[in-house]
């Protein structure tokens, strides 16, 4: 049985098709890919990301010390029957949000095959379970019905209209009950 706050001892998560660890130095060429992709910038936001030690550098001052304060952020998906990176799976703290808010991005070519939720799930119960969080929210774009519909299976219900601190679109903001 694991402590509140302290990650799984080697924190590689898995699910029926996917192998979910905490996002390293070594994915920097993935993190470019998946941060360039127009679904991406679209819906998330273009993080000028430009060459692969803009990935590293993001990775190193983004991700990395929310997982050492906290034992949990963000995690990389990958098959478990081809070993292939596929997307990112993730519980942030962000700037503007009181409750801590769950993320997700695949490659285009792996969308509409259950992988993000399956992920989502996952990576939901950690952050409940093995975490201790009480609530988590979601974020999305109103244009994004595909991530709206995907935050809902979550259990998670759409609750008002938000502008996060120095962004101008208004998203929708979500929270488990």
């Amino acid at each position: 049985m694991s402590q509140k706050n302290q990650p799984k001892e080697n924190n590689f998560y898995e699910t029926e098709r996917l192998i979910i660890r905490p996002v390293s130095l070594d994915d920097a060429p993935f993190i470019l890919d998946l941060y360039n992709r127009p679904n991406f910038i679209r819906y998330i936001g273009d993080r000028h990301l430009k060459t692969i030690s803009d990935a590293e550098n993001y990775i190193k001052n983004r991700f990395l010390p929310q997982l050492e304060k906290l034992g949990f952020g963000n995690y990389l998906l990958i098959t478990k029957d081809e070993n292939e990176k596929i997307g990112a799976v993730g519980i942030f703290e962000r700037e503007g949000l009181d409750i801590v808010d769950i993320g997700f991005s695949l490659l285009n070519e792996f969308e509409g095959k259950g992988y993000a939720y399956e992920a989502a799930q996952k990576v939901k119960s950690i952050g409940m379970e093995d975490f201790g969080l009480t609530k988590i929210s979601a974020i999305t774009s109103k244009d994004n019905f595909s991530s709206q519909k995907l935050i809902e299976k979550l259990g998670l219900k759409f609750l008002k209209h938000i502008t996060l601190p120095n962004e101008e679109e208004e998203l929708m903001y979500y929270e488990t009950e």
